[in-house]
């Protein structure tokens, strides 16, 4: 991922709201976050496979298996709906600690 310049504070990368989150997935950005301890990842423009649409890819990262984690998504839309320990994303992207973030 692009900003890992120390001189940002984490609350500078915070989405500031669900629009600014959805323009930054609309447009090929990609995040890293955490929330209730666990390292999580958006990934945009992804094909699943070689014959695939580009989609985009939530799932926990850092972890022995993050396959089964991981949602697969045609829009920015889908990616909110998204859920870490029953908690949907769109309730929470503006609170969470973004570690990292392109565009």
């Amino acid at each position: 991922m692009a900003d890992n310049d120390s001189k940002y504070a984490p609350e500078e990368k915070r989405f500031q709201s669900i629009s600014e989150f959805k323009w930054c997935i609309t447009y090929g950005g990609e995040v890293e976050f955490v929330f209730h301890d666990k390292i999580f990842g958006v990934f945009s423009k992804l094909r699943k496979t070689p014959d695939s649409k580009p989609q985009i890819l939530i799932s926990q990262v850092w972890i022995e298996h993050p396959e089964e984690t991981e949602m697969w998504c045609d829009s920015a839309d889908e990616v909110l709906e998204y859920r870490i320990d029953g908690v949907r994303l769109g309730d929470i992207i503006t609170e969470v600690e973004v570690s990292d973030r392109t565009i």
